[in-house]
């Protein structure tokens, strides 16, 4: 049975949601009030969320169990909305149990519910279609390739893929290399950056570069059980110093300061054909978490 969401299916959808969020982040969860959240806003998403019109969130039930969610997104027709976002619907994301020995028939029911998704999205006349992956939890975005299931669902109603694939790195802080300063008189300023605390290193009046490190991942009822993680908002070094292990010098600051505030795990990104940043990562000390695929479209 497909249906919309009801509140006595909150423990249930968690659950669901955070099987999935686990298979990507190790560790990490969210609570049932940060998916709640979720369904009624993304404050996180301050320019794209303003965009949205509607929101929808639909089950599917199997003998008494849900098995399946789907949570939709409707975006305004103004000129206040970004173009490619105009009149368009999204699957916000999907998550289905796979098919299991006690339980083979739930992949049926993320079919059914997807095609749910689909006449929702007809209801609402949208004239672009978009599917996605995105969960409240840090690094799990787009359809990583840890969920197979899921990209099968969306393929078999008429999605493809049509973006781009990025790597989701994350490292140990405790094993991030801290090099001695590369060149006489490099010194670090720490400031408010865009997109967390920004430690620029600075050579005599210069700004050769810069690293930003957000730790406001889990903050207040967000996220539960992910521990002290942190993320690179920004990382860059002038041209002109660039190959000159300034970057590297300049992540293993952001580790002195981040094991200050208890942190114990960092993440970054690279787009697959950013070929020379994650060799770069990869020598600095960081792994590569997922693949994950991104914008796809019906």
């Amino acid at each position: 049975m497909i249906r919309p969401f009801a509140r006595g299916d909150r423990e249930q959808v968690t659950s669901l949601v955070n099987a999935h969020i686990a298979a990507v982040v190790p560790g990490a969860s969210v609570s049932v009030q940060a998916l709640m959240s979720q369904l009624e806003r993304e404050p996180g998403e301050f320019i794209v969320d303003r965009w949205v019109r509607d929101r929808v969130t639909l089950v599917a039930e199997q003998r008494g169990r849900v098995v399946a969610a789907a949570h939709l997104l409707r975006y305004r027709d103004d000129a206040d909305t970004a173009e490619n976002y105009r009149n368009a619907g999204e699957i916000r994301w999907l998550v289905c149990w796979p098919d299991a020995p006690f339980w083979p028939d739930s992949a049926a029911a993320g079919d059914a519910l997807a095609v749910a998704c689909h006449a929702q999205l007809q209801r609402w006349a949208v004239t672009r279609r978009y599917a996605d992956g995105t969960l409240p939890a840090p690094g799990v975005y787009g359809v990583p390739e840890q969920w197979p299931h899921i990209r099968a669902i969306y393929e078999r109603i008429g999605f493809r893929h049509e973006g781009r694939t990025e790597l989701v790195f994350v490292a140990r802080i405790d094993k991030l290399d801290r090099p001695d300063a590369p060149l006489a008189g490099l010194t670090t300023r720490r400031t408010v950056g865009i997109n967390g605390t920004r430690i620029t290193a600075v050579l005599g009046a210069e700004n050769v570069g810069y690293i930003e490190v957000d730790t406001n991942l889990d903050t207040g009822p967000r996220i539960s059980r992910l521990g002290a993680w942190a993320d690179v908002g920004n990382l860059w070094v002038e041209p002109h110093h660039r190959r000159g292990r300034i970057g590297s010098w300049l992540v293993g600051q952001a580790a002195d300061w981040l094991e200050l505030g208890g942190a114990a795990r960092l993440l970054d990104y690279a787009y697959t054909e950013e070929e020379d940043y994650a060799a770069f990562l990869t020598a600095t000390g960081f792994t590569v978490l997922t693949r994950t695929a991104r914008n796809f479209v019906a």
